[in-house]
């Protein structure tokens, strides 16, 4: 009899945990609404004026795009292009773009933009290029 209950509360317990795990998707999804909620309303960067995130759950990517009151010129492109890699891995240092995502294969596409919305650089995170970004 106590083997018995002890099966069953076993089970009971793996189906618990099953049920409470996510899957990427999930976390992908609830990222985007925790950034776009909790991040981007108090975030603050050198030159950065609006942040926001969006997902694509069938792509399994997130694109996060970082406005700026720069113009378009070589001069800010070439600045932006070592301060940007900067803002990332401060942003993966605090867990602002997560590690775990990118390991479970979510592509983060990162776009610091000009201000009339035309792309100053762009950084694509994956596992293979975060190695070089942490550098």
């Amino acid at each position: 009899m106590l083997k018995k209950i002890s099966q069953i509360a076993f089970a009971i317990m793996m189906v618990l945990t099953l049920a409470s795990c996510k899957n990427t998707k999930q976390k992908l999804q609830e990222y985007v609404v925790t950034y776009n909620k909790n991040i981007a309303p108090s975030f603050r960067a050198e030159n950065v004026t609006l942040t926001t995130a969006r997902g694509y759950i069938n792509d399994n990517k997130i694109e996060l795009r970082f406005e700026t009151g720069l113009d378009q010129n070589e001069g800010n492109k070439l600045a932006s292009s070592i301060s940007f890699v900067k803002l990332i891995r401060s942003m993966i240092e605090k867990d602002q773009i997560p590690r775990q995502l990118i390991e479970e294969g979510v592509q983060f596409d990162v776009y610091f933009l000009a201000n009339d919305n035309t792309v100053l650089d762009k950084e694509v995170l994956t596992g293979e290029s975060l190695k070089y970004i942490l550098k």
